[in-house]
């Protein structure tokens, strides 16, 4: 009989426990933005946006070119949950298509997929910095792809970072991008 209400009391706490700690979870972040960006080394332009579609889901999508015959283009779903009330856990699933003139020269670009899992963390009240890996499979193309950043939030609607990229369609780049939050 002890044991029974020693259990029973332990689950009770442990149910409360996990609404209370569920209820002071809630992601920081917005996952509804626009952004522009600028890569470094080589030179590209580009665009993209993310838009919530559930409590803990989001559509994503960008695309990337040097202006002379080429893209990398992404869309996909991801996820995010809270780790605690500063960080995040993410993960998305993207279809993607690139065209250059190196390996992936043909006139509609080569279609391929992305798996990747990152982090979102906040250093203070206006700097995240975050990162993420995963796995990139184009064609034959099979490559451990990441990233790292910093972004700044400079309001709560306008923010400016710099990210790190790493085994992705350009090479090694360093991007410097803007976020605006609709």
């Amino acid at each position: 009989m002890r044991k029974t209400l020693i259990a029973t009391g332990i689950i009770l706490a442990s149910l409360s426990a996990a609404h209370v700690n569920a209820q002071s979870t809630m992601s920081n972040f917005s996952y509804d933005y626009a952004e522009a960006r600028i890569g470094i080394s080589p030179l590209t332009y580009g665009a993209g946006f993310s838009k919530s579609i559930h409590p803990n889901a989001h559509i994503v999508g960008s695309i990337d070119t040097e202006f002379d015959s080429d893209w990398d283009a992404a869309l996909g779903v991801g996820f995010h949950a809270p780790i605690n009330n500063w960080a995040d856990v993410t993960g998305e699933l993207k279809a993607r298509n690139a065209k250059n003139k190196g390996r992936f020269d043909s006139s509609a670009g080569k279609m391929g997929m992305e798996v990747n899992l990152g982090i979102r963390q906040w250093l203070g009240p206006q700097l995240e910095v975050g990162g993420n890996i995963g796995h990139l499979n184009i064609d034959d193309y099979e490559k451990v792809i990441g990233n790292i950043y910093a972004r700044f939030h400079a309001t709560e609607l306008f923010s400016i970072g710099v990210t790190g990229r790493f085994n992705e369609i350009y090479s090694d780049q360093v991007m410097l991008t803007t976020r605006f939050k609709f």
